[in-house]
């Protein structure tokens, strides 16, 4: 056993690739300096980026037991104090983080000091293969656990509303912004007000042919829009009105009203993947009713974005997506049953 290790990193968003490294450097080190990067540092590659205090936090509520084993400290450079760390003799790493360690090892045999141990531990795998990171947590394309927000009985078929579900929909999700029916526009500026101030990160999401005309009117495109010709659930002549042609793609999807299809999921994931990667604008017809698609939209979006859909006769609901909306929305997915037809 070494008598003490260090391990350096980000530390966003506790996960179970973060667990498996501080278990490994407790199997082999009797105590551990745990260095985090400061919230300069962090912030300015992602504001999404929790406060240094959290993520510490974050770190000792999974220690417990063996809390007292564990030190925390500001990592306010690249390496930290590895490079003439004195009484240190291993550091802790994932495997493709091995040649910066080496880096850190030539750098204190110049120095005149011993070699650090490079304890290595392989990357843990997501439910697709792909590494989990703290990064794809918060793009929102899995949980911390490394499991899609998507539950797997909903890629196949239809899903159809239960009462159960309906009685928890009821149950404000968002913040409502008041204004008339007949001006539309007051509610979404105040909106739009509130997501200006705040947005660095994630794409806004329009859901429902009043919400998505009214922010075209105003001329804020959403990056992804929703829209089934209807509101309130009957035809809406308005709806002709919607330019199609502000959009980078327009797609269909079939989702009929009270259900979620795979038809629906597809078509919201490939629109986000889409923006993700390249940052276009993407519109979906729905052919049936978009009502049910926030429930569908918050699980895939990135951590930051903005999901915008009226309420009729009150004004514009805003939700933002975080951890809390993919968790509930994922709770109320899996509340719905197949079709057996």
């Amino acid at each position: 056993m070494h008598e003490v290790g260090l391990i350096g990193g980000t530390f966003d968003r506790f996960h179970y690739g973060h667990k498996s490294l501080i278990e490994i450097g407790l199997s082999e080190c009797h105590s551990l300096e745990v260095w985090i990067t400061n919230d300069e540092i962090a912030k300015s590659k992602n504001s999404l980026i929790k406060e240094w205090e959290e993520r510490c936090s974050e770190v000792e509520q999974f220690l417990d037991e063996s809390s007292s084993r564990v030190s925390f400290h500001s990592l306010d450079d690249k390496h930290g104090p590895a490079t003439s760390h004195g009484q240190a003799t291993a550091i802790v790493c994932t495997s493709e983080t091995i040649s910066e360690c080496e880096k850190i090892n030539d750098i204190r045999a110049e120095k005149g000091l011993d070699r650090l141990r490079i304890i290595s531990g392989d990357r843990v795998l997501a439910w697709d293969g792909v590494p989990i990171s703290s990064s794809r947590i918060r793009s929102g394309q899995i949980d911390r656990k490394g499991q899609p927000w998507i539950p797997a009985k909903l890629n196949e078929g239809t899903s159809i509303l239960t009462s159960k579900v309906e009685a928890e929909l009821k149950e404000p999700f968002g913040r409502l912004f008041s204004g008339p029916e007949s001006e539309p526009q007051v509610a979404m500026n105040s909106a739009l007000g509130e997501i200006e101030d705040t947005m660095d990160y994630g794409c806004i999401i329009a859901v429902g042919d009043v919400t998505v005309l009214t922010l075209q009117k105003i001329g804020k495109i959403p990056d992804i829009a929703l829209i089934d010709g209807r509101t309130k659930r009957q035809e809406w002549a308005d709806a002709d009105q919607i330019e199609f042609s502000l959009y980078d793609s327009v797609m269909e999807c079939d989702s009929p009203a009270g259900t979620i299809t795979d038809s629906l999921i597809n078509a919201c994931e490939d629109a986000i993947s889409l923006w993700r990667r390249n940052g276009s604008k993407h519109l979906i017809k729905v052919d049936g009713e978009e009502d049910l698609a926030p429930l569908v939209l918050h699980p895939l979006a990135p951590i930051g974005s903005a999901v915008l859909y009226g309420q009729p006769g009150k004004g514009v609901v805003l939700r933002w997506c975080d951890e809390d909306s993919k968790e509930r929305c994922r709770n109320l997915l899996l509340g719905f049953e197949k079709s057996t037809g």
